[in-house]
């Protein structure tokens, strides 16, 4: 004797383990082919047939018996499909605009790094003096700590810090000349 799918749904709403995975091999495979005409990818399919069969249990809780268990399970099935069509609209929307900033900052970062190359390889050419000093400074001291530390006025600091930058403008333009 065959039990009806209606009984096998208020045999699983009440907790028959049984009765339910009776239900869903019943039923799966139509599931999954509805899952499929509704996404039109495999991957996808099994994936929205997964999400279903794991929130199934909970929503046969709301099974009266009123409709036949097909019609519900396709209700159910398709009111999964519309969630997660809405998930990934608003995640598309979320990441709109993300891709550009992400490849911008990571651009940005590239010429920051760059720019930090090359001026460790052009410091290398300053007099030492000019480089002690630049470094110091390129460490957010001020001028006046920068004098202080090497012992020298804030006014030399201020003249050595002018010098480094007219030298590595005089580097920059001799390296874009060739």
């Amino acid at each position: 004797m065959t039990v009806s799918d209606q009984d096998l749904a208020l045999a699983a709403a009440s907790g028959d383990g049984h009765a339910f995975e009776a239900l869903l091999a019943r039923h799966y495979d139509r599931l999954f082919a509805l899952c499929f005409r509704f996404t039109g990818h495999r991957t996808d399919a099994e994936d929205l047939c997964q999400d279903i069969c794991a929130v199934l249990p909970a929503r046969l809780e709301s099974y009266r018996g009123q409709a036949k268990v097909t019609t519900w399970l396709y209700r159910v099935a398709h009111n999964a499909a519309i969630d997660r069509r809405r998930r990934a609209s608003s995640y598309a929307r979320a990441l709109d605009g993300w891709g550009d900033w992400e490849t911008g900052r990571q651009a940005a970062m590239a010429e920051d790094q760059a720019n930090v190359a090359w001026l460790h390889t052009a410091m290398g050419q300053l007099s030492e003096t000019l480089r002690d000093t630049l470094a110091l400074v390129l460490d957010d001291l001020t001028q006046a700590e920068v004098g202080e530390i090497m012992g020298v006025s804030e006014g030399t600091i201020a003249w050595r810090v002018s010098e480094a930058k007219k030298r590595l403008r005089e580097i920059r333009e001799k390296e874009e000349a060739t």
